[in-house]
């Protein structure tokens, strides 16, 4: 079976179902992709990818997500293979997908077997014990909404997000007004999609928030990465309540 994967969590768990030699093509997000990532062509990113070069690498599936892939990508690339989209916003439809791609590339019983380690792993939802805002990107200011799957994490490990429940889009950009009313309130810097650094903590600390670098993998990547992440999961509501409060 010939694989090209458009999204990079997905790419792991592939890897991790033993199919790293079915890997023909990858984004070049896709940085967790076996031993020899640099064996596997890179098609492009996850927005922008190069349709000629998944057409010329003869995939017999692309995986792709709603989530991080456009329609029509993933439409063109449907009219010369088969593409299985898959659609996480929670931790249970993580779970479900899991599975559903090792039915899809033949590897059943390995998807099964990752599903349960991870469940047993992340156990059940803990009670809310600290509220906090998700940062994903700089300028403008972007945060994680209440339909997404960061959200779900969040929640599941004792985490509320604080980013107002009526903001707009998934993603919602807040503008200085509304971070001021939110003077106080931890503010999680993640590794990615913008890559926050300590130099960006000094900002945020001077708007009135108390900021913490967080490694966007854990709270976003779904697949093998859920049972990877589990011991800093575990730890993240701890860490923010014990924020430093501001002078």
């Amino acid at each position: 079976m010939r694989i090209v994967s458009l999204v990079p969590s997905w790419t792991e768990y592939i890897v991790d179902l033993g199919l790293a030699s079915c890997l023909v093509g990858r984004t070049k997000f896709c940085v967790r992709a076996g031993e020899y990532p640099e064996n596997i062509p890179i098609i492009g990113g996850t927005k922008r990818i190069h349709l000629d070069h998944i057409e010329r690498l003869q995939p017999d599936i692309v995986i792709a997500s709603k989530e991080e892939n456009t329609r029509e990508d993933v439409e063109a690339c449907s009219a010369f293979t088969e593409v299985l989209i898959t659609d996480v916003r929670t931790v249970e439809s993580a779970f479900a997908t899991i599975v559903t791609i090792g039915e899809v590339l033949e590897r059943k019983d390995a998807g099964v077997a990752w599903r349960s380690k991870i469940e047993e792993a992340w156990g059940k939802a803990r009670p809310i014990s600290v509220s906090a805002i998700y940062a994903i990107w700089q300028n403008p200011f972007m945060v994680a909404g209440h339909d997404t799957y960061i959200h779900a994490v969040m929640n599941w490990w004792g985490i509320g997000n604080a980013a107002p429940s009526d903001a707009v889009g998934r993603y919602p950009e807040l503008n200085q007004d509304c971070l001021a009313e939110m003077t106080g309130a931890p503010v999680m810097l993640s590794s990615e999609p913008y890559p926050f650094a300590p130099k960006h903590c000094e900002y945020f600390t001077s708007i009135g928030l108390r900021p913490l670098l967080v490694d966007g993998e854990a709270f976003s990547w779904y697949g093998s990465r859920m049972l990877h992440a589990v011991d800093y999961l575990r730890d993240m509501s701890i860490t923010l309540s014990e924020l430093p409060e501001l002078d």
